[in-house]
């Protein structure tokens, strides 16, 4: 027999003595309470009953589950009406953990209720079966949600954006071909005048910046000679205007964002003394120049910093503890699935769609650079899809990030795109090469070159 191995687990916690769980509905909660017996030692009382999803109903049970002595409340994640349970129960002092559905899924086979489901819920509380997701405290969530809304409102102005090229088309303009940006400079005063009336394919090239007039004049007329009518130009001022108005929005978010960043303070869990390079107290100074070094990262813009920040947070050590974890979270590290003599990597799965798109994005621009990062894509792509080396480059950034603001007085470096080449092994290359050629029975007599 092998020698057993000991391997650490994360999921060794002691039994909740007294423990309650929540199936979450819209309208209502399932509550169910599990607490020692008062005369039958090692016995359990389990309570089910229902409360409404009111902020006087929850703050009553808030009260009735600390005159319990519960040690820890557990709410299934459903939907959005989680949070009014999460929050009214955390103010009131009680540890409360968010779990995912996914992990938590009764037995097949035994019948399903809300009673069913909030005892099984509980069931695994009581033997520490379950793992919290991440809760970020009120500060960071109002950050998140502004970076969200500007993420949703960017994704609204691509899709006006694209319903304009697709108007021009429909007018038999090939604007587009052309002019790289059809919402430039040159782009808006054309459009204007259409809007205006002009048709004319020499007056509208006209309004062209003159770089433009200089190489691309004749493709550009034969671009503007189509079909525009009064409709389209009515079309086309709606679109516009509610382009126009996303624009001003999105200006808007972008300053309470920074607003929202620099309220931010450090959360009570990043303690100087565990955390030496930390700074303490409020950031907001800090928190810009964190956004101001995240920027020095090939690919990441400060939009796209921004939005990382409210997804993870600045106390990513507090949180997440290191960087593999916070990968992990992430879903940018493939799963190992071993089974018998089989082994091999299995998806990373959706995670985080706000950080996962912010990455990506970053993973594509970082990928055209002549950097290391740029560099370590173009190594990765010659034995894998395109889309799994984009994946192990925005993992590569993730940590990058995460050292970056573990540590405030961290600045990034980077390696160059020779950075491979410097570390290349020449003796082990050299033998290498040599005992290949042996193999194939030639005899070998190295000579170095001259300096």
């Amino acid at each position: 027999m092998r020698k057993p191995v000991e391997i650490d687990s994360d999921d060794d916690g002691p039994v909740i003595a007294r423990a309650a769980a929540i199936d979450v509905a819209r309208a209502t909660g399932m509550v169910c309470t599990r607490v020692p017996h008062a005369a039958r030692p090692g016995r359990k009382v389990t309570k089910v009953w229902e409360v409404q999803a009111t902020t006087a109903a929850i703050m009553e049970l808030a009260g009735h589950l600390a005159g319990l002595g519960i040690e820890r409340v557990v709410l299934e994640a459903t939907g959005d009406y989680w949070r009014c349970w999460h929050y009214l129960l955390s103010a009131a002092g009680l540890e409360c953990w968010l779990v995912n559905a996914r992990d938590v899924k009764n037995v097949p086979g035994r019948p399903k209720s809300d009673k069913l489901d909030a005892v099984w819920l509980c069931k695994l509380n009581e033997k520490n079966m379950v793992r919290p997701s991440f809760v970020p405290a009120e500060p960071m969530r109002q950050v998140r949600d502004w970076t969200r809304d500007r993420f949703d409102l960017v994704a609204d102005r691509t899709r006006v954006r694209q319903r304009v090229e697709k108007l021009l088309e429909d007018a038999l303009l090939k604007m587009s071909v052309v002019i790289t940006d059809i919402f430039g400079v040159s782009g808006r005063a054309i459009m204007a005048a259409l809007i205006d009336g002009q048709r004319g394919p020499a007056e509208l090239v006209a309004l062209a910046v003159p770089r433009i007039i200089k190489t691309k004049q004749a493709a550009l007329t034969r671009a503007l000679t189509g079909r525009f009518t009064g409709h389209h130009g009515a079309r086309l001022q709606m679109l516009l205007t509610q382009h126009d108005q996303l624009s001003t929005l999105i200006d808007q978010v972008t300053t309470q964002i920074d607003q929202a960043i620099t309220a931010m303070a450090r959360p009570p869990a990043a303690d100087p003394a565990s955390h030496p390079g930390a700074p303490a107290g409020p950031v907001g100074e800090s928190c810009l120049s964190a956004i101001e070094r995240l920027c020095e990262i090939p690919g990441i813009g400060p939009d796209t910093a921004r939005s990382i920040i409210g997804e993870i947070g600045l106390d990513v050590t507090g949180v997440f503890g290191t960087a593999r974890q916070l990968c992990s979270w992430a879903k940018v590290s493939p799963r190992t699935v071993q089974s018998g003599a089989t082994r091999r990597s299995g998806k990373t799965g959706k995670g985080n769609f706000y950080l996962k798109s912010s990455l990506g994005q970053a993973a594509t621009g970082a990928a055209k650079t002549d950097t290391f990062l740029g560099e370590r894509y173009r190594r990765l792509v010659k034995r894998m899809p395109k889309a799994k080396a984009k994946t192990a480059i925005a993992r590569s950034i993730l940590v990058i990030i995460f050292e970056l603001l573990a540590d405030p007085a961290k600045r990034y470096k980077d390696l160059g795109p020779d950075h491979y080449a410097k570390r290349l092994d020449t003796g082990r290359r050299t033998a290498k090469l040599t005992g290949e050629l042996r193999a194939l029975g030639w005899s070998v007599t190295l000579t170095p070159l001259a300096a």
